[in-house]
């Protein structure tokens, strides 16, 4: 992230555009602000699972300043989209790393049922019966169910592990966080962590969960995750170097 000290400067106006854009190398990028009353600074960041670039403004700051800011920072905002992963919808064919073992996409348009996996020797397939346009949601909503059933099991194991209890668990589409923890003991994930190795998925878990506990991230916290997550490190090096590759599954219109 980026960013540049606060200048107090004039309130929003009512013509002011939701939307800028920067030019660099021949390219134009479209430049989403938001006023936030918490920022101090001009920031910005990019949204893995939209590409969508957020220039985040202090509640005095001028769109003047936010389009130079931007502006100045081009070089910056193309290499970061550069490095994104490119999209990989849900498709016949298409591969995508279920539990991080690839699995292959099969339509079967006349077969019963939804969505199924077969194992033929070293193939792994993930079988989609139904009408093609019906394919990608089928996938998604397949995906979301597996992901909360694992999300589930996970977070009781570390809950039963810490000797307490939480609320609920929700998986959504989170773009910058893989999970959250609220003080009324509601945990949410996002469903893409099925796509990452078990012992990814189980170092999230034990990290949202220790939040009951600990709602920060100081060393009492980091020891009470590691406590009953002994793979925490391998984890985060691998959310680190692999992360990003998750968002870039299933982003098509029609889902």
């Amino acid at each position: 992230m980026i960013s540049i000290p606060f200048r107090a400067l004039l309130y929003r106006r009512t013509s002011e555009p939701s939307v800028i854009t920067v030019s660099f190398d021949g390219e134009v990028h479209p430049v989403r602000m938001r006023r936030h009353r918490q920022a101090r600074r001009y920031t910005l960041r990019i949204l893995a699972a939209s590409r969508e670039v957020v220039l985040t403004m202090p509640p005095r700051g001028s769109v003047r300043h936010a389009k130079e800011f931007a502006q100045k920072h081009g070089a910056w905002i193309a290499a970061r989209l550069r490095r994104l992963p490119g999209a990989a919808p849900f498709a016949d064919g298409a591969l995508l790393p279920l539990r991080g073992r690839e699995h292959r996409i099969e339509h079967r348009p006349g077969a019963r049922g939804t969505v199924w996996i077969e194992t033929h020797g070293s193939e792994h397939l993930l079988c989609v019966a139904g009408a093609e346009p019906h394919l990608p949601r089928r996938v998604h909503d397949y995906l979301k169910r597996e992901a909360k059933r694992d999300l589930q099991a996970a977070s009781l194991l570390a809950a039963q592990a810490l000797g307490i209890e939480f609320k609920r668990v929700s998986v959504r589409d989170q773009s910058s966080r893989w999970g959250s923890c609220s003080s009324s003991g509601a945990l949410s994930y996002s469903w893409r962590l099925i796509l990452a190795p078990p012992f990814v998925l189980d170092y999230l878990a034990a990290h949202e969960v220790a939040h009951l506990i600990e709602m920060n991230h100081s060393r009492r916290f980091w020891r009470l995750v590691e406590s009953i997550c002994p793979h925490m490190v391998r984890a985060k090096a691998w959310l680190d170097a692999h992360g990003a590759d998750l968002h870039c599954y299933g982003l098509d219109p029609r889902l």
